[in-house]
């Protein structure tokens, strides 16, 4: 069973669209050996909601196509993580997928919008963006691969569909906040390959030094066993990547072993629960 590699990717993303694309240039002609590269979410613009939406891209703007020659010259497929993809309907979110041609495969457009209210910051992203609407597979290299992006990493409903649909690995490419990074960020990716005994690898921006991000961001690439073992972690490096081997024949063992994945039981969890009520004087 072929190995698949993935390129692992992590920068400092600012306002500078110029300086973002070139940046992950870079990155791609770098992760030589890979056969996809993944960026980060917002790796080519990180500003306020506003700035974003106004930097919004078209599918045909030449920042796209800077991306789609560097993965035609290197022969390697991208994901490019997040970028606000502007369209005749309004704005997405959107992993974009870019085969090693240099074509446009597709794409996967997030379906969990962030908001929320960080260290007394409002996150009002479905004030930018529109929501996506259906879960997206990649088949690369003999792999089968789930296309998410950061915040949907809380909502493990959408990556037990993509394992049940033949999920071996995960993406979730990432612009996490630093406050829920430090919290949350490793235990979320461990626990959504542990409970699907599945690879994730999740590329991510950082914040830089002098403070002065629309938000600071928490870095920390990482690739995840299906065992749950982080098998990488690029730290808080202001551009690093690293090329991870994935083994398929390891989740087919793991999930041999520990068949969760075959004990799942959607039938059950339809049913509406049943609500024992206790009567007074109990613990009493």
């Amino acid at each position: 069973m072929p190995s698949l590699k993935v390129g692992l990717t992590q920068w400092h993303a600012t306002r500078d669209l110029a300086a973002n694309v070139a940046r992950a240039v870079e990155m791609i002609h770098a992760c030589e050996g890979a056969d996809l590269v993944l960026l980060p979410e917002n790796g080519l613009m990180l500003g306020t909601n506003a700035e974003m939406r106004a930097a919004a891209l078209t599918v045909d703007a030449p920042e796209i196509g800077a991306l789609r020659r560097a993965a035609r010259d290197t022969g390697r497929a991208v994901v490019l993580g997040g970028f606000k993809r502007r369209h005749s309907g309004g704005v997405h979110n959107t992993a974009l997928v870019i085969d090693g041609h240099g074509e446009i495969a597709g794409g996967y457009d997030k379906i969990h919008l962030f908001d929320a209210v960080v260290d007394g910051r409002s996150f009002e992203a479905s004030g930018v963006e529109l929501a996506g609407e259906r879960p997206v597979l990649l088949s690369v290299a003999g792999v089968t691969v789930g296309v998410t992006i950061c915040y949907d990493v809380r909502f493990p409903e959408l990556y037990r569909a993509l394992a049940l649909a033949g999920a071996e690995v995960f993406l979730v490419p990432a612009a996490f906040t630093q406050r829920t990074g430090e919290a949350h960020w490793e235990l979320l990716l461990r626990a959504r390959a542990v409970e699907n005994t599945a690879y994730v690898v999740a590329s991510a921006t950082v914040r830089g030094a002098q403070g002065d991000d629309a938000f600071p961001t928490y870095g920390h690439a990482l690739a995840v066993g299906p065992w749950g073992e982080v098998l990488t972690d690029l730290g808080e490096a202001p551009a690093a990547y690293q090329v991870v081997e994935l083994d398929p024949a390891e989740v087919t063992r793991r999930r041999e072993a520990l068949p969760v994945l075959r004990g799942v039981r959607p039938a059950a969890y339809r049913v509406p629960a049943e609500i024992i009520e206790l009567g007074g004087g109990v613990g009493g």
